[in-house]
């Protein structure tokens, strides 16, 4: 039995280790993962030579977040990032707080996918906040869901 069962997704999120030394703070998690806000802060190790937020903090606290919503939301799938995009809106010269959420209509549009292709590779569009309220990343995200043990056809590449 793990001890880490006894603390709260929450708590487990903000200790994962490269989580942990980001010091993040979730804000906000609903217990299916629906809606996800965290806080991601500006200090000495998040701060590039310009002053504002490293990129690939975000990234790296981006990338996980929405297959982690789906292995919560689609039990039993195997769940990937296919894809990540990062686009830069406006430099992040606070804290930021990535919002994460997901809409009844997604789930149910993932769900007939899986149900009639056995499959789905949704993409999730989220962002980053400054505490102002301005958008200043966003987040394009290509999730792959399967059922365990799914076998991918195999594709082969022909070299030049």
């Amino acid at each position: 039995m793990s001890l880490l069962q006894f603390f709260s997704p929450a708590i487990r999120l903000r200790f994962y280790p490269p989580f942990w030394l980001m010091r993040i703070r979730v804000l906000q998690m609903d217990p299916l993962w629906r809606i996800v806000h965290i806080r991601l802060p500006l200090t000495w190790l998040s701060k590039n030579p310009g002053g504002a937020m490293f990129g690939g903090f975000q990234a790296s606290l981006a990338d996980p977040i929405a297959v982690l919503a789906c292995l919560k939301l689609f039990p039993g799938c195997e769940v990937w990032t296919r894809n990540l995009q990062v686009n830069f809106i406006r430099e992040g010269r606070t804290d930021l707080v990535l919002r994460f959420e997901i809409s009844d209509q997604q789930i149910t549009e993932i769900s007939q996918a899986m149900a009639q292709r056995g499959r789905a590779n949704p993409v999730f569009e989220y962002g980053f906040y400054d505490m102002e309220e301005q958008l200043c990343t966003v987040i394009t995200c290509r999730v792959a869901i399967r059922p365990s043990g799914y076998i991918p056809r195999t594709r082969t590449i022909k070299s030049a």
